[in-house]
């Protein structure tokens, strides 16, 4: 018996330490594979931390973090971590729900009444889980916010304008700007910023002393990523303009970070929300985070044959996946020139962080961080490194063929129907505000989003611009109105084509100009009533219509591109108007 008790004590202390990582070991031949790996993608900088139980293990630099002055990537280098944000959005939600100011699983307007969406179902239906979670059915529409000036405020009440794609928690559609309604929400409950609400929860307590949530901050330090990218169909690599969206949109993905504080977050994470033997995060909003959602496809294995990455779900800013039997939860983040990944594997006590500079590999911040999984669980190790090299360069190849090919269903012998300064003008959207068509040295330029180039008669009245490197072709296609006049432009944006409509002389929407028009006025021994209702002229009756300013004392029918009303003025003063209709024209004298 006491052979046995003695056989049975090795053999527990045995498997316990089997269980254990011996990190040196299973990290042998590691950092060449990374040298090897940023050449093979021509990647300029990259940068790993690992963390192990309540230790961080492994924190290392690879390359440069600024490939022109040959400066190296360090565990201070500073990187924008993108869509990794939205983690911290939903912990700093989290909270808030365990107070009771939100639920998860109650309709938001329940808490957020300022928040409106595109109808009453939405309305009385999204939930802060909806939202955190992409189920909304609202598609996308980052050229919304992407390189714009609109406040975090405008984009809140953008919102409403967003007709749903899909129905509601029917399909998987990415959307940052539900987390940037949830941040702002998160403002209106508190009254504080998102940045503050954040810093005072989870970056203080957390020691993260370095994570900040602007360009502008981030280039006051002596050490951050500068983004280059290879100039297209080519090796070279160039600079390019650092991107930021404004912190309007922060909540989705601002945050700037390094190797350092993101460590301190992972050990939390991993950890059961604790840091330094101190609860900082509640343990049920991190299981809350990790509750499935909308699954995925295991596209990879039915199109590839792939099978080491199945049964994806996306959760709350996590995706839980299965990696080779082993539960792994992850979220990539990417901006231009910038990505980055934070995986953790729950069961095992693992977390690993990848950054990596350059968009031509930007699926190394993947490709890395399963190559660390494989190492430390002891795994054969994949080759994901050849599997997404050779997608990359067929991928690289099929764009450039495709380029090449453009043109297909241009008609020879056209010309524009105006002349090329009747084009100019600014388009409006009610989400996505101004787009402005400029003419200058008897040439049109297409200005959006901070993003200027030339447009060129493509054929009739489409115009577009050059294959910029950074920004893409854009193609515009302009519409006459009733009237002869150019009225209208259709673009396509995100998932689909956007109208925006020519705004008139600004002046004819200042409440100045508008109560010249209001009044009583007879037609036929009726009378008809004009007045000013939320900063528009409405004609009063049974449907109320509105009236859309147009030219110089015309306006056009909301409901009805082919009416008109316009007023007539004698000595300056209003003395009536015409109604103009396709069937004729109808005169009305002001009576008061």
């Amino acid at each position: 018996m006491k052979n046995l008790i003695v056989f049975i004590l090795m053999f527990l202390a045995f498997n316990s330490t089997a269980q254990e990582i011996n990190i040196n070991k299973a990290l042998i031949g590691f950092d060449d594979y990374m040298s090897k790996v940023l050449k093979d993608w021509n990647e300029p900088g990259a940068g790993v931390a690992i963390i192990y139980k309540d230790h961080v293990v492994y924190k290392k630099g690879f390359g440069y973090r600024d490939y022109g002055n040959k400066l190296p990537v360090t565990e201070n280098t500073l990187f924008q971590i993108a869509s990794n944000t939205k983690l911290f959005t939903t912990v700093a939600a989290g909270f808030l729900v365990n107070d009771g100011t939100f639920a998860w699983d109650k309709p938001i307007k329940e808490s957020v009444p300022e928040l409106e969406f595109y109808n009453d179902q939405l309305n009385n239906q999204v939930t802060l889980r909806d939202m955190l979670g992409h189920k909304t059915g609202i598609s996308r529409h980052d050229m919304i916010w992407f390189q714009s000036d609109f406040t975090r405020k405008e984009l809140f009440k953008r919102i409403k304008f967003l007709e749903p794609s899909k129905p509601l928690r029917q399909s998987f559609i990415y959307n940052n700007l539900m987390y940037t309604a949830v941040g702002y929400s998160i403002e209106l409950r508190t009254g504080k910023t998102w940045e503050k609400f954040i810093t005072e929860k989870l970056l203080s307590p957390l020691e993260m002393k370095n994570t900040i949530f602007s360009i502008a901050e981030m280039q006051k330090s002596n050490d951050y990523g500068v983004p280059y990218n290879e100039v297209r169909d080519t090796t070279l690599l160039y600079k390019i303009p650092l991107k930021e969206d404004g912190a309007a949109v922060g909540p989705a993905g601002s945050m700037i970070s390094n190797l350092n504080d993101m460590s301190h977050w992972v050990l939390a994470l991993i950890n059961n929300g604790k840091y330094n033997g101190k609860e900082i995060i509640p343990p049920d909003i991190i299981k809350e985070s990790l509750k499935p959602g909308i699954a995925f496809r295991n596209t990879e294995l039915e199109e590839k044959g792939y099978n080491e990455s199945l049964n994806g779900v996306y959760c709350m800013a996590r995706i839980n996946e299965i990696y080779k039997g082993n539960v792994l939860t992850k979220h990539g983040g990417d901006m231009p020139g910038f990505h980055s990944q934070v995986a953790i594997l729950p069961y095992d006590s693992i977390g690993i962080v990848t950054f990596v500079i350059g968009d031509q590999g930007a699926i190394l911040r993947d490709v890395i961080m399963y190559n660390v999984v494989d190492r430390l669980l002891n795994l054969e190790q994949t080759d994901w490194n050849g599997r997404r090299l050779a997608d990359y360069f067929k991928g690289k190849e099929l764009s450039k063929n495709a380029r090449g090919q453009v043109g297909y269903d241009h008609v020879e012998g056209t010309s524009p129907t105006h002349k090329l300064q009747d084009y100019a003008g600014t388009y409006t959207h009610e989400a996505y505000g101004d787009l402005k068509v400029d003419f200058k040295n008897d040439s049109l330029f297409f200005d959006f989003r901070k993003i200027v180039l030339p447009l060129s008669h493509y054929h009739y009245n489409r115009f577009d611009t050059p294959n910029d490197e950074d920004y893409g072709k854009w193609s515009l296609n302009f519409e006459i109105n009733p009237q002869g006049d150019l009225g209208s432009v259709i673009v396509s944006i995100d998932e689909g084509q956007v109208i925006f409509t020519k705004k008139p002389d600004e002046t004819l929407t200042l409440p100045e100009t508008l109560k010249q028009y209001v009044g009583k006025y007879e037609i036929a021994g009726s009378q008809i009533e004009v007045v000013l209702k939320d900063k528009k002229l409405t004609i009063l009756g049974s449907t109320n219509e509105v009236l859309i300013p147009y030219k110089k004392n015309i306006f056009k029918f909301e409901k009805f591109d082919d009416m008109q009303v316009e007023f007539v003025k004698e000595n300056d003063r209003v003395s009536g108007l015409k109604y103009k209709t396709p069937s004729g024209i109808f005169d009305c004298k002001k009576i008061k």
